[in-house]
């Protein structure tokens, strides 16, 4: 006859599960507490490391997977407890039709939308940052804005460099419809030489990205949740004055 579990068998589970539990932050945040985040109402987006898209990078890169992204954008916009989208970029880049799915799924969100760039929004990334209805930029962060490339096998035939430059010419207007930048001086930007030492294109920092028109303003987590709470009261009262 089988014996029920006792108490103290429950008890002695709940300790060895907590104590697992313990070790597992221990391991990954070199911390026994973690910071819990109240219930908001703004969801907070991370594009960390390299933009994954339909071919998968080695296990040693950090990457953000562009399928486990869109799920979530579509989520976000149909969850009516989410008001507002704070996007945390520090992304070399990556796939650049998995970013420009990205830069446009951000961009035609109905709710507000904030963008920083801490560290680095480089490539694809650019395009990324600038999609939210404000962006802003760390005063020590990067923007690498360099013409596009191939890599793997490349047939040196006229249509190559057409189907290039053509997937460039989307990248450029991405940029210049959600941004501030003229389009002669992005280009100038990204075919410059001598800037990067062995590639064409420019490092922008901080506030020259301000000056230049790609990112709204300086900044980090403070301005930037200050904007996003100030777009979504602006949008409730939109909303209330489409409803009188």
């Amino acid at each position: 006859m089988d014996k029920e579990p006792s108490k103290k068998d429950d008890q002695n589970q709940g300790d060895q599960g907590n104590q697992s539990s313990l070790v597992q932050k221990i391991q990954q945040l070199g911390q026994s507490n973690v910071p819990q985040a109240p219930d908001s109402n703004i969801h907070v987006l991370s594009i960390i490391g390299q933009v994954e898209g339909h071919v998968q990078l080695p296990p040693q890169n950090k990457t953000t997977k562009y399928e486990h992204l869109l799920p979530q954008l579509i989520a976000i916009e149909q969850n009516p407890k989410i008001e507002g989208v704070v996007v945390l970029l520090n992304t070399v880049g990556g796939d650049v039709e998995a970013g420009l799915a990205l830069s446009e799924m951000i961009a035609s969100i109905s709710k507000p939308t904030v963008s920083i760039v801490l560290g680095g929004g480089h490539s694809i990334g650019v395009p990324i940052a600038v999609a939210t209805d404000y962006s802003f930029i760390a005063p020590t962060a990067t923007m690498i804005i360099h013409p596009i490339r191939l890599t793997g096998m490349v047939i040196g035939v006229p249509q190559t460099f057409e189907y290039l430059e053509k997937m460039q010419d989307r990248v450029i207007d991405f940029v210049v419809q959600h941004s501030n930048i003229k389009e002669e001086k992005f280009k100038e930007l990204m075919f410059a030489r001598g800037n990067l030492t062995r590639d064409i294109g420019s490092n922008v920092v901080g506030e020259n990205a301000v000056e230049y028109g790609l990112i709204d303003g300086v900044g980090g987590v403070q301005k930037a949740m200050q904007k996003v709470n100030e777009l979504i009261d602006k949008n409730k009262g939109n909303e209330e004055q489409v409803v009188q």
